[in-house]
């Protein structure tokens, strides 16, 4: 013979402890509300302010977004390195000032900083590569670290912020 309180339901037995337990889950599960995560609301933040701009799947914390004017782009979520982190890459070598303007609009929304100096930083880090600096460059813009790449046929940009900052 056991020593728990049984409840009966009419062909339902619970013990004491199934009750208490299955009481602590529903009062957990009624305190916290049902939400999205951060980083799907700051994607579907930039398809609201930016045209064109479409949301697609997500995997391994990356959200992957399209564009015209960039021919891949994507948005990282927080990991251990970085907090966020926005990836594009341009159709060409030479990116056009609407593909630059794209980068500072998304970074201005994903970073809570002006446009104007999100613009500033993408266009120094993009016209440093050349012969002087190469075809990579790292430089660092209110707090932000940019990496600049180009390959024969394109040109990439990423942005992130230190996960200590």
């Amino acid at each position: 013979m056991t020593n728990f309180i049984a409840f009966s339901i009419p062909g339902v037995r619970f013990s004491g402890f199934a009750l208490a337990l299955t009481a602590l889950v529903l009062a957990v599960l009624a305190a916290s509300p049902a939400r999205a995560d951060r980083c799907d609301d700051l994607a579907a933040q930039l398809a609201n302010q930016i045209d064109g701009l479409k949301v697609g799947i997500t995997a391994a914390n990356v959200i992957y977004l399209s564009h015209p004017q960039a021919k891949e782009l994507s948005l990282g979520c927080a990991g251990r390195k970085f907090s966020n982190e926005l990836y594009a890459k341009s159709g060409s070598r030479k990116p056009k000032p609407e593909f630059l303007n794209l980068v500072a609009s998304a970074a201005a929304l994903i970073f809570t900083l002006p446009k104007d100096d999100m613009l500033k930083g993408a266009s120094r880090c993009m016209s440093r590569m050349g012969i002087f600096h190469g075809d990579d460059v790292s430089t660092r813009y209110r707090r932000l670290d940019m990496n600049c790449t180009r390959t024969k046929a394109d040109a990439s940009i990423a942005i992130s912020r230190s996960a200590d900052q």
